[in-house]
């Protein structure tokens, strides 16, 4: 069973690939976060988690719902993140996931795909973005092919730096900068709300037609990276930058 977060496609693109090869079925943490779903999740086939990294980890609700929620069937488990850049130690936490949850771990591989934390970084436009994914899909599909043959995936090399920014700076992205207060809408905004739709943790709310947000936020960027008329911004740091929304895999 493959079980995917996704803010902004990348990881739901991979996950869709995967299951193309492996033929499980695919689950979305974002509908089962949306939903408040703690129900048990069984699967006679290993557990893969597609996620994006956040901080050099795996995202903290991701992290929260497999914690929380009772895995059955098989004990084996996956994980695959998609990056922007790297990846570093984010493995070692997920080994100590595993070993809270029961799970072997099976490994973790990084996919680089197109960069889309705007409230920091800049997006590509859609044809470097193209070329990206187009270059990650050879690694994607070798993967899959590992899985579906049931070996443990290669180890990845961490350095000592990577070691301590997986460490030390992930407490502090959440702490100073993982916040809501910078969002806000242009007049742009048709009131559609698919901001709404798309958040996984429901802090959107519409009030007189504009979206308002609450606390509960992971910077996931699907309702600033989503707005079909791209009238959200976050403070000043998404002016004039490309909006990146992967809308998922097209078998051939």
């Amino acid at each position: 069973m493959i079980l995917y977060f996704s803010g902004t496609g990348n990881s739901r693109y991979v996950a869709q690939v995967i299951s193309s090869v492996t033929g499980d079925n695919i689950v979305s943490i974002n509908e089962l976060l949306k939903n408040g779903s703690k129900d048990t999740i069984k699967s006679d086939k290993p557990f893969v988690f597609v996620c994006p990294t956040y901080a050099w980890r795996i995202p903290k609700v991701v992290d929260d719902y497999i914690r929380e929620v009772r895995f059955e069937g098989n004990k084996k488990a996956y994980f695959i993140l998609t990056c922007g850049s790297e990846t570093y130690n984010a493995a070692e936490y997920t080994k100590k996931i595993c070993k809270e949850k029961g799970f072997d771990f099976m490994g973790l591989s990084s996919v680089l795909m197109p960069e889309n934390y705007i409230a920091m970084f800049d997006a590509p436009d859609k044809e470097k973005a193209a070329v990206i994914i187009k270059k990650a899909s050879p690694q994607i599909q070798t993967v899959a092919e590992q899985m579906k043959n049931g070996q443990i995936l290669p180890e990845e090399k961490v350095t000592l730096k990577g070691k301590l920014v997986s460490s030390m700076i992930n407490p502090i992205f959440y702490k100073m900068y993982v916040s809501t207060k910078g969002f806000y809408t242009e007049d742009t905004c048709n009131s559609c709300g698919k901001c709404v739709k798309s958040c996984p943790l429901n802090n959107i709310k519409l009030t007189e037609g504009k979206p308002q947000w609450g606390a509960n936020c992971t910077h996931c960027m699907a309702c600033i990276c989503g707005c079909p008329t791209e009238a959200i911004e976050y403070k000043n740091n998404s002016k004039g930058k490309p909006r990146y929304y992967n809308q998922g895999y097209q078998e051939r």
